[in-house]
């Protein structure tokens, strides 16, 4: 029925359907009522698959592996405090090895009592015992039994039920062993035994690892093979869990994990030279080869001639090679901005953050944005403006609409309730915050903040949420639950795009979608990130989409180079401890056509950048496009690092750009200060809100603080006391003069009515009453 409409609508429909009484849909004409509930249950299905979906790969995820077969995610710890809580380990077991060969050698003829004891010590081979026991094959074992037990007692209860409410399929046959694993665990689930029948066929390559084939084969009485039931589901499960993730196999009636065909663009091979104009690439694959190569050759070459003049970078020969670099000297604040900052403060004291965010919109007017969802509006434009106003202020602040209706005399909360579900909608809020972004870059002043900057930072930062819903993780680096926003900030403080994300999922996913999907005037031709913002992949898909990728490397001393054509050993004499081995580059000419193919997926949006990448993960290593994808993005990092490497001031703004989104992180804390920042709900739609109300807020600020700055600066007497220092760390991201909570009056001649009326109280009753 919805064959060719696109999402956008559907999901119009199905916003419109959900916010409706149901007596105002009854109202309705029979063909727009269907339409309606047709759209939602379509759309909202979908959207329940990819839960179901996701609630899968999570249990899963606490019942497998983690990092290898051996080593169970959840029951890690439960072992380890069995069998290793008491152990001592034992250090300097090679200085021990030496000891004993040196002894042995000595007195090939001797006892071991006589010969080894004195040379080690007894109680020293007891422990290397323990600790071998502990850590070998007996502690494998141990802990998958632990796995076993729990998948048996609780897991199980629910996962078939999941399993049977969803349809697996895959495209490829190499991953059909899963599937029929699937259909084995099918066709038994409502049977009680321990081992399947000896007549039942079910598969165990590429379902069962060697490690836990000794536990899924078990011996019947007449000695043949049979294969134990609970744990062959474990396998299947872990199994089936690493091909969802990389989209091998994938969900009937599901949308993140849909076919992954439907992905790519229908009509890349009949537009073929079309997709390559418009990503600015060359048809044919060698050319596009050689300019990378030629690309990676001049890096390495002015590497190593720099070297000996580069005194903050040297390459150590201990281990495998090491990068050691100085890191860059803090730089003091100027004291001009200090000077600026208490101008401000003096002549705007504690400005109310509602009343920016009014200034903003009557000088943008980007409350236009929010219009109803439904087919006609009943409230005057004045009206709506003010109780938009005072939701997004109670949404960004996470006051809630509660305490901004308390405020007001004309305004209930059940009015701003009215307006927050039928007004107020993501596609609204990104088309707010495009329009204080494009008003902010348009107001500037060119001899104030230098010409238009075409580069961004994007960085992460978690927040506080509640825990009953399948966006809340906990953080392993930071610790904590709660969910991660990753934001896209220019040079000078404006927030460009905002996402919302798990803690767990692809930053990189992130920093490409950011960069495409902004819908700002800002044309971004290079972004910087941290460590967690790039990959190989990463790098080779910024490349082919026309932007560089500037991170910020945490483990810099780890990094490898590698060379650029083969038969050179002798080459980048000064690079020789770090370099590696050649590119393929006939890998990369063999792929080039699939590689840009899913590089305009990116560019058109046919799917999201975390599902198409999601393809691209170790999961998938032997994909053959991931493979020269990887290869691609080895060489292209070479060169970054090369150049990172040979030149300060490129390290320099990478830093610089760092720090302005760090600085947009800290300002998160000030305007979302109620509830302790934790994010109160378990709605996707109600959390996505919030942070897009925060982020509108926060460019409100920006929006009004780039005018006071230039209003300071555009007197004569400030202009002078503005240096090149002041110039360089100018920033309208600001808020010492700001005040997000409001007013508080005390009145000393007021109480409150806190005493008991005069009555008896010798009926328990009237007291009650009284009270």
């Amino acid at each position: 029925l919805f064959d060719g409409v696109p999402a956008r609508v559907l999901l119009a429909y199905r916003r419109r359907a959900g916010i409706e009484e149901l007596h105002e849909l009854r109202r309705h004409p029979a063909p727009i009522r269907l339409t309606l509930l047709a759209a939602f249950c379509h759309v909202r299905g979908r959207e329940i698959t990819d839960s179901l979906t996701d609630l899968l790969i999570a249990t899963v995820h606490r019942v497998e592996p983690r990092g290898s077969p051996d080593i169970g995610a959840k029951a890690e710890k439960r072992v380890e405090g069995e069998l290793i809580a008491g152990l001592k380990r034992v250090a300097g077991k090679p200085a021990i090895l030496f000891k004993l060969a040196r002894a042995s050698v000595a007195h090939p003829n001797g006892a071991v009592r006589d010969v080894i004891f004195p040379a080690v010590g007894e109680q020293t081979l007891h422990d290397l015992v323990a600790e071998g026991e502990a850590t070998g094959p007996s502690y494998r074992r141990h802990l998958q039994a632990v796995i076993y037990s729990s998948y048996r007692s609780h897991y199980r209860r629910m996962l078939p039920l999941v399993l049977d409410a969803l349809a697996f399929r895959s495209n490829n046959q190499a991953h059909r062993p899963v599937l029929d694993a699937l259909a084995v665990i099918a066709r038994h689930a409502a049977r009680r035994m321990r081992c399947y029948p000896a007549a039942e066929w079910a598969p165990l390559v590429g379902v069962v690892p060697v490690a836990w084939r000794d536990i899924v084969l078990e011996c019947d009485a007449q000695g043949r093979p049979r294969v134990n039931r609970i744990a062959y589901e474990i396998c299947v499960l872990q199994a089936l869990r690493e091909q969802l993730r990389c989209k091998e196999v994938w969900v009937e009636g599901a949308d993140r994990y849909r076919d992954p065909d439907q992905d790519l663009p229908a009509d890349f091979d009949a537009r073929r030279d079309e997709h390559y104009a418009a990503l600015n690439l060359p048809r044919d694959a060698q050319t596009f080869v050689e300019r990378v190569r030629a690309e990676m050759t001049r890096a390495s070459e002015a590497c190593d001639r720099g070297m000996a003049q580069n005194p903050c970078v040297r390459i150590l020969k201990r281990g495998k090679g090491t990068i050691a670099l100085t890191p860059l000297e803090r730089q003091a604040e100027p004291a001009g901005l200090v000077v600026l900052k208490g101008e401000i403060g003096r002549r705007w004291p504690m400005t109310g953050l509602l009343d920016m965010l009014k200034e903003a919109d009557l000088r943008i007017g980007f409350t236009n944005a929010f219009r109803t969802v439904t087919d006609h509006e009943n409230l005057p434009r004045s009206v709506l403006q003010q109780r938009l106003l005072l939701c997004l202020n109670g949404m960004g602040t996470n006051a809630g609409l509660k305490r901004m209706a308390s405020g007001q005399e004309d305004v209930t909360y059940k009015d701003l309730l009215y307006v927050r579900r039928r007004f107020i909608t993501r596609e609204g809020l990104r088309e707010a915050i495009a329009m204080i972004v494009n008003a902010t870059l348009r107001a500037r002043h060119p001899a104030i903040w230098g010409e238009g900057t075409t580069a961004c930072a994007a960085d992460s930062k978690q927040f506080g949420a509640w825990d009953q819903n399948l966006m809340t993780e906990w953080h392993a680096r930071y610790g904590g639950r709660g969910i991660m926003v990753y934001w896209h900030v220019e040079r000078k403080s404006l927030c460009i795009y905002s996402q919302l994300k798990t803690v767990s999922s692809s930053e990189a996913a992130a920093m490409i979608e950011g960069v495409l999907r902004h819908c700002t005037e800002m044309e971004v031709d290079r972004t910087y990130v941290d460590s967690h913002g790039q990959s190989e992949v990463a790098f080779s898909f910024c490349h082919l989409l026309g932007f560089q990728l500037l991170p910020r490397l945490k483990g810099i001393h780890r990094q490898r180079l590698y060379r650029p054509t083969t038969g050179a050993p002798d080459a980048y004499a000064s690079l020789q401890p770090v370099l590696t081995r050649p590119i393929d580059w006939a890998l990369i000419e063999q792929q080039y056509d699939q590689m840009v193919r899913y590089a305009t997926a990116l560019r058109l949006g046919t799917a999201a950048a975390a599902d198409i990448l999601r393809r691209f993960t170790r999961a998938n290593v032997q994909h053959p496009t991931y493979r020269a994808l990887v290869e691609l993005g080895k060489a292209l990092r070479t060169a970054f690092v090369c150049r990172y490497l040979n030149d300060i001031q490129l390290r320099r703004e990478i830093h610089e750009g760092l720090n302005v989104v760090e600085n947009w992180n800290s300002a998160n804390d000030f305007i979302l200060y109620s509830r302790g920042g934790e994010i109160a709900t378990n709605r996707v739609e109600d959390q996505e809100a919030t942070v897009l109300s925060l982020h509108l807020l926060q460019n409100c600020m920006v929006f009004v603080n780039t005018l006071m700055i230039q209003r300071v600066l555009g007197e004569p007497i400030w202009a002078g006391r503005m240096g090149a220092a002041e110039r360089r760390g100018l920033t309208p991201l600001t808020w010492g003069h700001v005040n997000p909570y409001g007013t508080f009056r005390l009145d000393m001649t007021t109480r409150l009515p806190l005493d008991l009326p005069d009555i008896s109280t010798d009926s328990p009753q009237l007291l009650f009453e009284g009270v």
